[in-house]
This record gives C-alpha cells, structure tokens and sequence, in this order.
C-alpha cells in the first residue's frame, strides 16, 4: 500500500515570487539593510549580522521542549 502524503519534493514545486524587500536601519549598529517585512515603529529591526547576535544559543528552536509532551 503506498503511502500518498508528505511529499515535498522541490522538483514539483511552483517557483515563488520575489519578496517585497523594505528598507530598514539596524537598531544595533545603524547599518542600512533590507527586511522581507514591513517594520513596525517601535520594535526594533536587526541586519543579518545584528540578528544573528540576538538569537538564542539552540538557533530559536523549540523542539527539544514540545517533544517533552510525546
């Protein structure tokens, strides 16, 4: 019996639109850089170096805790 669900292959994929970028300044160091969001006054935006800086030390992942339940 072949199982019919799951498949993610990318071969069969539709090719995605280009994100709207927007233009940003890093709240840490002030560099100009380009977010795929729009940003919201009052919360702070992070270039790619800044962010990474602020990520937790498991990456953001939340796995370890939500397999605690099976």
């Amino acid at each position: 019996m072949a199982y019919g669900g799951g498949f993610r292959g990318g071969d069969r994929r539709e090719p995605r639109e280009p994100r709207e970028l927007f233009k940003a300044t890093c709240s840490d160091c002030g560099k100009e850089c380009e977010v795929p969001f729009k940003p919201t006054e009052g919360r702070p935006v992070y270039c790619r170096d800044c962010f990474r800086k602020h990520q937790p030390a498991d990456g953001g992942r939340r796995g370890d805790r939500d397999r605690s339940r099976f």
